[in-house]
């Protein structure tokens, strides 16, 4: 995040009338945080605290071991993975366009997409987005990834499929490798940021998964237009099986050892919804994108040889009437369930807090609060 800038034209004239050059910096430099004020930091954003080998931020002193195998991997396994999942990524975007040639888009003009299509065009597109998916997963090092079943979820099997349908898929959110892994799964429809669709090769991909776009930063009417369009969505889902099925963050990502506040967007349709807990384990570096920058994250991500993630799926959670008159009691239900089964802790922290820890770790202490700002 920016430093302040310095006000340049804080310097009088001179007495001929000219203004004096001013050799001053522009970015005011900011004082070091302190070990003890960094400690404080670490008790009250627990949530965003990496605590792999890799330190604050990705920044931290590495054992030489850890240098020599970083440095290996730099060298071979980091551009051979980068290769192949540039490849992967050109090929399911010509098998998308392929696929919606001469096909018109469903929706609204900031709200197309391709996922309303049916027939052969609609099964290649998800099957082949599925397995390429899992195959990506495959080439940053999830060779394997365990999937378990509660016991109740096993007893919910045996209900007509009608009632086990749900609307959307409710999950913790850890890192942007979660959204690969529910490619592979279910291939459902995400919530992504309106420039996402005019993106190369990925908007057109987007569109096929049935992305809904949301302008993150407004708090206007649009806003609210597309949580009903979410909400729509997740009714449909839960009542025709061929319409794609809903995928909902209602939280930011953290180190995953926590779970943050529930949005209601998800609940408000009063759909039955699915609880899947995405868990990643880690002996060196962690696939948590917490408060590391994003080509920091990636690069350490495929430089390490393997990486490990467990998913446990709940039973699909049916609402009480009491829980659907009230979507925050629902949301704070299904949350409070979720931690238990994944052995996660409650946390009443926000994106605001994130930032404001992000900002402090960047030396950059001069930043109004953002407290008070809400949450996306």
């Amino acid at each position: 995040m920016e430093s302040e800038l310095k006000d340049l034209n804080s310097k009088p004239p001179n007495g001929n009338g000219n203004s004096v050059r001013d050799d001053r910096p522009l970015l005011k430099p900011e004082p070091p945080v302190s070990a003890d004020s960094i400690a404080d930091m670490e008790k009250k954003f627990a949530a965003y605290v990496r605590r792999d080998v890799y330190g604050t931020m990705g920044r931290g002193e590495l054992p030489t071991k850890e240098k020599l195998l970083l440095g290996f991997a730099l060298v071979t396994l980091l551009p051979i993975r980068v290769v192949l999942a540039v490849t992967i990524l050109l090929f399911y975007y010509l098998i998308c366009r392929v696929c919606t040639l001469f096909s018109a888009p469903t929706g609204e003009e900031e709200q197309e997409d391709y996922a309303h299509m049916s027939g052969w065009r609609r099964t290649i597109i998800v099957s082949c987005g599925r397995a390429l998916s899992r195959l990506m997963l495959f080439i940053f090092g999830f060779y394997w990834i365990p999937e378990s079943n509660s016991a109740s979820q096993e007893d919910k099997s045996r209900q007509p499929e009608e009632l086990r349908r749900p609307g959307v898929i409710i999950s913790n959110h850890v890192s942007y490798l979660d959204i690969l892994y529910h490619m592979s799964s279910s291939f459902p429809s995400f919530v992504a940021k309106r420039s996402v669709a005019k993106l190369p090769l990925v908007g057109l991909i987007s569109k096929c998964l049935g992305c809904v776009y949301v302008q993150r930063e407004s708090r206007s009417s649009d806003f609210k237009g597309v949580s009903a369009v979410v909400t729509d969505r997740i009714r449909e889902a839960h009542q025709n099986e061929s319409a794609p099925l809903m995928m909902l963050f209602p939280g930011t990502t953290t180190n995953g050892e926590f779970l943050l506040p529930f949005k209601t967007g998800g609940f408000l349709a009063k759909a039955p919804v699915l609880p899947v807990i995405l868990q990643y384990h880690y002996q060196r570096f962690s696939p948590a994108w917490d408060s590391i920058s994003g080509v920091r994250h990636v690069i350490f991500l495929l430089c390490q040889f393997v990486n490990y993630m467990e998913v446990i799926r709940l039973p699909v959670y049916h609402p009480s009437q009491q829980e659907m008159d009230d979507p925050k009691l629902y949301a704070n239900n299904v949350r409070r369930l979720m931690a238990t089964e994944g052995n996660l802790i409650l946390s009443d922290i926000g994106l605001a807090e994130k930032r404001i820890y992000h900002a402090a770790l960047n030396g950059n202490n001069s930043l109004p609060s953002v407290l008070h700002q809400k949450d996306e």
